[in-house]
């Protein structure tokens, strides 16, 4: 790297340092080069900057890291995800048909749903699909497809297809990173199919998150603020914390 380019580099993280995040034509424009230099310029530097999704952030800023694990997430934030798990089973009615997103934050739902006896769960997720295979009173769709141990969850083409054939009254949906600005986020790719098919194809749809979801942009984005019905969260504010980022 040559001395404009690490210039301008140490340039761009002292605001990432401030700012959390830059699109690329912002940054491009702050140093007076255009986005292909910019590009450039982090491609031949150490990789302290990088991109997603056309914004310039720091790697080792943990509110951009692209890392997850649903064994280590697991056990994080357990009490406060079962808690959210308890209202937002309270929007449940007899004879609904339920979207559950996947990851940890609703996997503790499907025990709220034990003593219904007409529900229909539909999911890519293989632990609330396993959790809701234990209850027979719930019946159970599947979205099949490509497994990511990982997440353990499915990616299918035709999720799109699938989900729009059936007639879902609740959509309950996860995110890695809410963001006033930069909307509804996950960790993974594959999962932005079936999130952006529920929001479409069901009446009500709802947000669960707990509050160190709030202020946070994760690299898949799967929708914004307004795709929301309504937001469950532990904040002492359920809408106040998406106005501005969370402070780290």
């Amino acid at each position: 790297m040559n001395e404009r380019s690490a210039r301008r580099v140490a340039r761009l993280a002292e605001v990432l340092a401030e700012r959390g995040s830059l699109r690329l034509a912002e940054a491009a424009s702050l140093c007076g080069v255009s986005p292909m230099t910019i590009r450039r310029d982090l491609a031949a530097s150490d990789g302290e900057l990088v991109l997603m999704g056309g914004y310039l952030v720091r790697a080792a800023d943990p509110r951009y890291a692209p890392v997850y694990d649903l064994d280590d997430q697991r056990d994080r934030q357990a009490a406060a995800k079962r808690a959210l798990c308890r209202k937002a089973a309270a929007r449940v009615e007899e004879g609904d048909t339920l979207f559950i997103d996947c990851g940890t934050t609703l996997a503790p739902l499907v025990a709220e749903l034990a003593g219904y006896r007409e529900l229909t769960v539909v999911t890519y997720a293989l632990n609330v699909a396993s959790a809701v295979a234990r209850h027979p009173g719930l019946r159970l769709v599947l979205l099949g497809g490509l497994y990511h141990p990982a997440s353990q969850s499915f990616e299918s083409d035709g999720v799109d297809a699938a989900v729009g054939r059936l007639a879902i009254n609740r959509a309950f949906l996860s995110a890695a990173g809410v963001h006033p600005r930069h909307g509804l986020s996950c960790f993974h790719f594959h999962e932005v199919a079936p999130k952006r098919a529920a929001i479409a194809a069901a009446g009500e749809r709802i947000l669960v998150v707990d509050a160190t979801k709030l202020g946070v942009i994760r690299p898949a984005r799967f929708g914004a603020l307004d795709d929301i019905d309504l937001l469950i969260s532990d904040a002492e504010s359920e809408t106040s914390p998406l106005v501005e980022p969370r402070e780290e």
